[in-house]
């Protein structure tokens, strides 16, 4: 990941080297290099994505491309506040580190999960939820697309929630592959833990708005991005939302920025008329350079 950037542009070798040093270990090493089952460590997946992320915008920044708004799906939203120039990048690689942790401290391995419901209503799947909880957990944790919404919670009400789904006609339910359940009531002892970090953090007034994953409403006032940025914890990243709100406000153009095509995929569930462009390597970044919807500063 971000290999090819690092080489090409000094500037993304620089957000390498800033992210190495405030670790305190290579992190740029795993990123170019892996092992994968090392990088798939949450505490280490969340600083790696975060500084390919990062990297890949301040490539774009230099090329003139710079944005109007800013947002970002779950830990992207700290990839959008260094976009925002509201958190230092040395300061918001090391909270990731410590969210990570957190999170896959928060419950023990093998008691939480999450599931992909897919073709059935958001309204539909909250209802399926509060069925299958009874003694358990379980609530969307990812409004993503129209399409689809992730659960999470305990193990055993996220599966009943699956089977509920796929009696009532979702087109699919697919119990993912995750360290933890993220994105609901069990990660509280996370969210109390990393408000401590936050809170400690010098937030910087905002260059540009931010749309916040908890209520898909901009902001511009760094004190309530901080406290959005302690709720998604617990809270559900309302991503249909905040894309619909952007294009509410003017947006043109979408450019994701990090490794994958993720969210330009749920963009084309969201909204198929959007121009939604990526860069995540030198090849996608031509690409985007070269694009008719975009022009540098705009």
């Amino acid at each position: 990941m971000g290999k090819d950037l690092a080489a090409a542009y000094s500037v993304a070798q620089q957000t390498f080297d800033e992210a190495d040093a405030a670790l305190g270990y290579k992190l740029s090493q795993l990123c170019f290099e892996g092992p994968e089952e090392k990088l798939k460590l949450t505490e280490i997946t969340q600083p790696a994505i975060l500084t390919v992320s990062v990297a890949a915008f301040r490539v774009l920044r230099e090329k003139g491309i710079t944005p109007a708004f800013v947002a970002g799906h779950s830990l992207g939203e700290y990839s959008a506040h260094v976009a925002a120039g509201t958190l230092n990048f040395a300061d918001a690689v090391r909270a990731v580190r410590n969210r990570g942790k957190y999170m896959q401290e928060a419950v023990p391995v093998g008691e939480g999960a999450m599931a992909a419901i897919l073709g059935m209503a958001s309204d539909e799947v909250r209802k399926v939820c509060q069925e299958a909880a009874q003694d358990g957990v379980c609530s969307p944790a990812n409004l993503n697309s129209p399409d689809q919404t992730v659960i999470s919670g305990s193990k055993s009400a996220v599966k009943r929630a699956a089977e509920l789904a796929k009696s009532r006609d979702a087109k699919k339910a697919v119990m993912l592959a995750v360290s933890a359940p993220f994105h609901c009531a069990l990660m509280q002892p996370a969210q109390a833990r990393l408000a401590e970090d936050l809170r400690k953090l010098n937030f910087q007034p905002m260059q540009v708005p931010l749309i916040k994953n908890i209520d898909a409403e901009p902001t511009s006032d760094p004190v309530n991005a901080r406290e959005a940025l302690i709720h998604q914890v617990t809270g559900a990243v309302q991503w249909v939302n905040s894309m619909r709100k952007l294009i509410e406000l003017g947006a043109e153009a979408f450019v994701e920025v990090g490794p994958g095509k993720v969210l330009s995929g749920l963009m084309r569930q969201i909204d198929r008329s959007q121009s939604c462009l990526n860069v995540e390597d030198e090849a996608s970044l031509q690409k985007t350079l070269q694009s008719s919807v975009l022009s540098p500063q705009s």
